[in-house]
């Protein structure tokens, strides 16, 4: 992409000399690096926000739109197992693994097996938990500060059943949830008729997630952020960092358009993270890409009050405030093979049967990205390297927009270590631990 800048990248003969261009540079503008660049411009740092595309138009642009604080459990279950035969056969599958792509994700997928231990697991449940129960309060807080609370509506969101076989599976959900402290009720089809009336009546029942909310915009919520943190002193430029150094005294980076310095640097840039950690801190990151796909139904705003996930079709609908979404299925292809778009299609047949009356598919568009994921279902969030000037913040898989507020939290209290720097608005319940998600785990 052709790079476009307002700021040119500070230079001198002496670069030891310079006045660094930042304080910090965020590579990444997606949700989380956007988000962690608000939270740092409003404690008074001097920001830099670097990505090839302009904020929100990566894997957040095409997310679900779901506040998904109910899923605490990792990808890694044993019941991937016995689907991995269909994920090469099934082209449109809900979960797919080309198999082309399968001699260099079989080391990722062979560390995903290994995480499927009962102690692995519990860890990272516990993590991802952890995260999620502070989500939603962390977003709520983020929107209303910036005057944006209007972009989330805190409807809760239903986890349907179509067949009466099936219940048992759902209830099997529910205890599961329970035994996680995720608050869920039962509704009978009458309830979820009720509560959803276009749903069809094959409807048997459902989960009701009060505690979880959805996004009317995603890119415009990305948007926001952006107009925020610039409003704090924040600078957005387009470009691609192509490698640079950590040192004792800062970092110094080669981007497309020129050398940029800074005390500190912010890896957040997803899927695209993992060769920049390696270049900056020696140690290569086990990440991997699940590329998700969407089709948005711009005459079907309304059919839905809130998210719903079918159990048996494996994907979910988000009412937005420019259509219906239809999104949820995962495929590992890589990042360089071209988008299958007959997987967003697909997600219009399957919606098709949910409906009492048949969709509007007139004008729906596809769309696909990439979703950072690393074998254990947990991001990274750390800080490291020398005098910890390299900090993380990415693998957060299908949880970027759920955990993007308190991700930036999490990253605004590096500040603190050693700093009497504090947030322009004291944080209201106490940040979770950084030890589930340092990267030291994967050396």
């Amino acid at each position: 992409m052709t790079a476009s800048t307002s700021t040119s990248a500070a230079s001198s003969t002496n670069r030891d000399e310079a006045v660094p261009d930042a304080d910090i540079v965020v590579i990444g503008a997606g949700v989380v690096g956007v988000a962690c660049a608000l939270e740092l411009s409003r404690r008074g740092r001097k920001v830099l926000v670097i990505d090839r595309e302009s904020p929100g138009m990566g894997a957040s642009f095409g997310n679900a739109g779901h506040m998904a604080t109910e899923q605490v459990f990792p990808v890694a279950d044993a019941s991937l197992l016995w689907r991995i035969p269909g994920m090469l056969m099934d082209s449109t599958g809900p979960l797919r693994l080309d198999w082309r792509y399968l001699p260099k994700a079989a080391p990722w997928f062979m560390r995903l097996m290994w995480n499927m231990r009962a102690e692995p697991a519990r860890r990272a449940t516990a993590g991802l938990r952890t995260l999620n129960e502070a989500s939603l309060a962390a977003w709520q807080s983020l929107l209303n500060d910036i005057g944006q609370a209007r972009l989330l509506k805190t409807d809760g969101s239903l986890l349907v059943h179509e067949k009466p076989d099936t219940a048992e599976e759902l209830e099997g959900v529910a205890k599961r949830m329970q035994a996680q402290g995720v608050p869920v009720e039962r509704f009978p089809r009458d309830k979820v008729l009720a509560t959803a009336p276009e749903l069809t009546e094959a409807i048997q029942g459902a989960l009701f997630f009060p505690d979880t909310a959805h996004v009317t915009n995603p890119y415009r919520l990305v948007e926001a952020l952006a107009r925020a943190a610039e409003q704090h002193g924040a600078r957005f430029v387009q470009g691609d960092v192509k490698t640079g150094r950590v040192r004792d005294d800062g970092v110094h980076l080669e981007t497309s358009t020129g050398s940029v310095t800074a005390s500190r640097v912010l890896v957040a840039c997803g899927a695209h993270s993992a060769p920049l950690v390696a270049a900056l801190s020696g140690l290569r990151v086990p990440l991997d890409t699940e590329r998700g796909y969407h089709l948005m139904l711009p005459r079907e705003p309304h059919r839905l009050p809130m998210a719903v996930t079918s159990l048996e079709r494996r994907f979910i609908m988000t009412p937005m405030e420019k259509g219906l979404r239809l999104a949820g299925t995962v495929e590992f292809a890589g990042l360089k093979r071209a988008p299958n778009m007959e997987r967003a299609w697909q997600l219009e047949r399957l919606a098709q049967g949910m409906f009492r009356r048949p969709l509007d598919s007139k004008g729906a568009t596809p769309w696909m990205g990439f979703r950072p994921s690393l074998p254990d279902s947990l991001p990274v969030i750390d800080q490291v390297g020398p005098g910890k000037r390299l900090w993380l913040a990415f693998g957060h898989h299908h949880l970027g927009l759920t955990q993007a507020a308190v991700t930036a939290r999490l990253v605004g209290s590096f500040l603190n270590e050693g700093s009497t720097a504090n947030s322009s608005k004291p944080t209201a319940r106490a940040l979770p631990s950084l030890e589930p998600y340092r990267l030291l785990r994967f050396a």
